[in-house]
């Protein structure tokens, strides 16, 4: 049974991380770390986790085998090299690190501790991603030559009220725009699918950004991205599809283009076909995301000591620097709009 630590006890840890662990044969949630109590306090009495520390230090303290850093991507480099100091193995949410200079210390240290830092890449545990990469290898559409890639959405809505009917600047939405936008936040699962499924290196990209909102980084993004093998992929990420809209829809969606067909999925109606010369092959769908298999994964990874297919700090590092690189060149390239006359 491997023990296991959760540090930062916000949204995604609260509907992903905490609940997977506590369902998952073979791990055990053994304790909780958030500098905020309140956060804190909540988290443990929901799950029932007595070992609560706003302390890190005490946290580290509890006899563990492997941390969770689901923090804010901030707090990720002071996390998992203090996890590191402790020799414990660490599974880190993305974006990895704010810079790259912090990824790479972070994966030095892992390295000398002789331990693995893996990537909450959530989306590739997905029955869709895995049928999709079983598809591709089976060549059920020939060569892949072309993936348009695309999850454009709110981000839950830009504004949110207070309790007394105030409206304020939705915390979430500042911090991941503050972070890097869309394609730092969300984009980065795509390019991992990418590489993932194609198993073919990124060696060009370009991208292109709007901005709805009045953010350093572009709101919505369109970025291109050339393979070594001569492929294509096309992502378009955004947090402003509806953002203020009372009823906002989401459009998520797969587009791989073969030379002998098209493998398609669309979250709307959980569609996932493979469509070729011989008709049409229809499949169960399901989320994007899969966190009990992610979960599933992990305990089997811990028990036989080596990553296999989980995927890495180096390939998180690879995506978080397409998607920071891309992000930083449309802010050079951003046009001004005219000012508005008083």
């Amino acid at each position: 049974m491997a023990r296991i630590g959760v540090m930062g006890c916000g949204v995604v840890a609260d509907y992903g991380h905490i609940p997977a662990i506590l369902r998952t044969p073979g791990l055990e949630l053994s304790a909780l770390f958030d500098p905020d109590p309140g956060r804190l306090r909540a988290a443990s009495e929901k799950f029932g986790v007595r070992a609560a520390f706003a302390d890190q230090e005490r946290f580290l303290d509890e006899p563990l085998d492997a941390v969770v850093v689901a923090s804010p991507a901030w707090a990720h480099r002071d996390n998992v090299l203090a996890a590191a100091a402790r020799g414990l193995h660490v599974l880190c949410e993305k974006p990895i690190a704010m810079l790259d200079t912090e990824a790479e210390a972070m994966i030095e240290a892992m390295k000398a501790a002789g331990r693995m830092l893996l990537s909450g890449f959530v989306y590739r545990f997905s029955p869709v991603a895995q049928q999709i990469r079983q598809w591709i290898r089976e060549s059920a559409v020939g060569e892949i030559r072309s993936l348009r890639l695309i999850y454009i959405w709110d981000l839950h809505g830009r504004y949110e009220m207070l309790p007394n009917g105030s409206w304020i600047e939705s915390p979430r939405w500042v911090g991941r725009m503050e972070e890097g936008g869309p394609l730092v936040d969300c984009g980065v699962h795509q390019i991992d699918l990418a590489r993932w499924w194609l198993g073919s290196e990124v060696v060009r990209s370009r991208a292109f950004g709007a901005w709805v909102a009045d953010y350093e980084a572009p709101d919505h993004v369109y970025l291109h991205m050339d393979h070594e093998r001569g492929e294509h992929t096309a992502i378009e990420v955004s947090f402003t599809y509806g953002h203020t809209a009372r009823e906002p829809q989401a459009q998520f969606s797969y587009d791989l283009i073969g030379s002998g067909g098209v493998l398609r999925y669309d979250r709307n109606g959980y569609i996932l076909e493979a469509r070729t010369g011989d008709g049409v092959i229809r499949v169960p769908g399901a989320s994007e995301k899969n966190f009990p298999g992610m979960y599933t994964a992990l305990a089997e990874v811990l028990e036989r000591g080596a990553p296999g297919d989980f995927p890495t700090a180096e390939d998180a590092l690879i995506a978080t620097q397409i998607a920071r690189t891309a992000t930083d060149e449309v802010i050079r390239a951003r046009i001004e709009r005219p000012k508005r006359a008083k």
